[in-house]
């Protein structure tokens, strides 16, 4: 295979005295954090790209340069007396970011020329559609409207909706108002939805009747969208709206909004496996859509059709599949939850040509009887994109069987890094820029990544395991209110430590191998062990406990658990799984559950998860 463009640059840990590295990222320690309202960045300069800096005389200089020039595209190495560091870049060159824009500033930008055109849609019959004109007039108005019910720059409004074609719309408009979105999952129990609004300190929810009993009586105002009859008590979402048209300007004026001020306050379990405020800014978001669309030119304008099938509460749903399709025009197919005959009917009849989805929809499409009732052989889908769980194999080669003339992309993101971080999106294969299908693909323009040895924080060279690590715009403000666990995953240098453990061949192609923080990914939501642990412990018959995940060819992972009961308990496996059930939302459910005599832990306590799952992997294959 051709050798690519990959830019490789050890960089020194100690830097000699006439070499200086320097860099627009803030560290963690510079961060400040504060449980006051409103949440206001912990960054307010404008981040950079990264670059090496050299102070030298003019003969080192030209040296430099002759060096570089005889290297041609090899790898640029910069070796100083001391331990070097391994860098690793994008094969592609920077993209621009441009300066002072918020985000729907950025992904509305031009809307105007496509009023008329489909910009939201959903997919079941009758539901609600919005053109572009109707998007970026709504958005106005909302942002409008929460100035008149007391919502002021840096206040978080929390956003309980299943995806809808108004979710963008509601999103947006919070940021464009200066306050911060924080979506949260609508089939989440009460108690889960209330602690996300508590721990955020958020002064405002939006829901529809679906989730409004989860939320009448959270302690804050809430704003009902749907049927009003069903949700006494609300501030109605189309009567606020006209409001807002009939005061005009609001009484008191619209606070700038700075590309460093916070717009998203999404949750994530992170590196340490409870549930944590991820500050996100405009910059780092605006930073995130123009790294991972860099491959999207010109000619795609107003063309893409996307579902949008993945949850608008994650990252990955409102800012990889809304915002980004927004940004160049395109439609997104809104879909509530997974349906196959839904799911197929609105591939054909919306001519959908991007389809973010997760193994199990993959896994259904291949094997369902029902797939068998569509004439696919006309689909206009052009690609689809899994990143939220890992893809088999097997399960890769049959769909490719299947659909030979869908491309297979698989991605590698985070909430901390603002969404996608390694991606196959813009494979050229005249270019031979192909990554590997078992690979996450390669390195996004204008990030930086390297692999860290776990136990003694020394990066690795190419084909080396070791944990991911990134640095860019991209990288989160910090956890709300958490300083710690941010300086534990953001380091003085601002490198973002993901948990995960991956290596870069030789063609710049990235392999996740291993997941440090143990996770468990049912069907793409993250299950924290740490969580479901608590909950075994707090049984009164339980004296120890642990989680982990399981295989699964369906879910990608299911949660499973071993139990030590105290003496003389007399609870069964299905008891102690009831118990977890009541007090969780469906997808973090134990799926098993085994009665034991011990927790294998290591000398220091920790749980060894790892030698738990193995164990009962290997007791449950069928025998040759």
């Amino acid at each position: 295979m051709t050798q690519p463009n990959l830019t490789y640059t050890p960089l020194i840990l100690a830097t000699h005295k006439n070499c200086v590295t320097t860099s627009n990222m803030p560290s963690s320690s510079s961060s400040r954090y504060s449980s006051s309202k409103p949440i206001v960045s912990t960054n307010s300069s404008k981040a950079a790209s990264f670059q090496l800096t050299t102070t030298t005389s003019a003969g080192q200089q030209e040296a430099s340069n002759r060096q570089q020039r005889s290297m041609g595209d090899a790898a640029i190495a910069v070796m100083e007396e001391e331990e070097e560091e391994h860098i690793f870049r994008s094969r592609f060159p920077p993209v621009d970011v441009p300066d002072g824009i918020t985000v729907p500033e950025f992904v509305l930008a031009g809307a105007e020329a496509y009023a008329d055109k489909v910009a939201l849609v959903e997919a079941a019959p009758g539901g609600r559609s919005y053109t572009y004109g109707e998007v970026a007039r709504d958005v106005a108005r909302f942002a409008r409207a929460l100035r008149s019910v007391g919502i002021r720059k840096g206040h978080v409004v929390v956003v309980v909706l299943p995806n809808l074609a108004v979710y963008p719309v509601v999103s947006l408009g919070v940021m464009a108002a200066g306050a911060i979105f924080s979506g949260v999952n609508p089939r989440s129990l009460a108690a889960e939805i209330r602690k996300q609004v508590e721990d955020s300190e958020a002064r405002l929810v939006v829901a529809n009747e679906v989730a409004y009993d989860k939320v009448k009586d959270v302690g804050v105002p809430v704003i009902g969208i749907g049927d009003q009859e069903r949700m006494a008590g609300t501030i109605g979402w189309d009567e606020l709206l006209a409001a807002a048209d009939r005061t005009g300007p609001p009484m008191v004026p619209l606070e700038p909004v700075q590309q460093s001020d916070l717009c998203a306050l999404p949750y994530s379990s992170g590196t340490t496996g409870v549930s944590k405020g991820v500050m996100l800014s405009h910059r780092n978001l605006v930073s995130n859509l123009c790294s991972s669309m860099f491959a999207v030119g010109p000619e795609l304008l107003g063309q893409v059709v996307t579902l949008g099938l993945m949850p608008f509460f994650h990252i990955y749903g409102i800012t990889g599949i809304c915002c980004s399709t927004l940004r160049h025009k395109g439609t997104v197919v809104v879909m509530d939850r997974f349906d196959l005959r839904t799911f197929l009917g609105a591939l054909v009849a919306h001519r959908v040509m991007f389809a973010p989805v997760v193994p199990p929809v993959m896994l259904a499409m291949v094997k369902n009887p029902i797939a068998d009732e569509f004439d696919l052989s006309g689909l206009a889908l052009k690609s689809v994109m899994t990143a939220a769980a890992p893809l088999a194999p097997d399960l890769l080669a049959a769909f490719q069987k299947k659909f030979p003339g869908v491309q297979v992309e698989e991605a590698y993101g985070l909430t901390e890094h603002s969404c996608i971080t390694l991606t196959h999106a813009g494979d050229d294969p005249e270019k031979g820029h192909i990554a590997k299908k078992n690979s996450v693909g390669f390195i996004l323009p204008n990030l930086e990544v390297k692999f860290v040895d776990p136990d003694t924080g020394r990066s690795l060279p190419k084909n080396t395991p070791g944990e991911l690590c990134v640095r860019s715009q991209c990288v989160m403000q910090g956890y709300y209110r958490k300083k710690e666990e941010t300086e534990r995953t953001i380091d003085a240098k601002g490198w973002l430590h993901t948990g995960d453990v991956g290596y870069i061949d030789d063609d710049g192609d990235v392999f996740i191998v291993d997941r440090i923080k143990e996770l468990i990914k049912y069907k793409g939501f993250q299950v924290a062990p740490a969580e479901l642990e608590a909950i075994l412990l707090s049984h009164p018959s339980v004296e120890d406990a642990a989680v982990f995940g399981l295989p699964d060819e369906e879910a990608g992972e299911v949660p499973a658990s071993c139990v030590v009961r105290r003496r003389g308990a007399e609870e069964s496996e299905a008891d102690l799984m009831a118990y977890v059930a009541s007090r969780v939302a469906s997808y973090k459910r134990l799926r098993t559950l085994h009665l034991v005599d011990a927790i294998p832990k290591s000398v220091s306590g920790k749980i060894l998860r790892r030698q738990l799952r193995d164990h009962f992997i290997n007791i449950t294959k069928p025998a040759a």
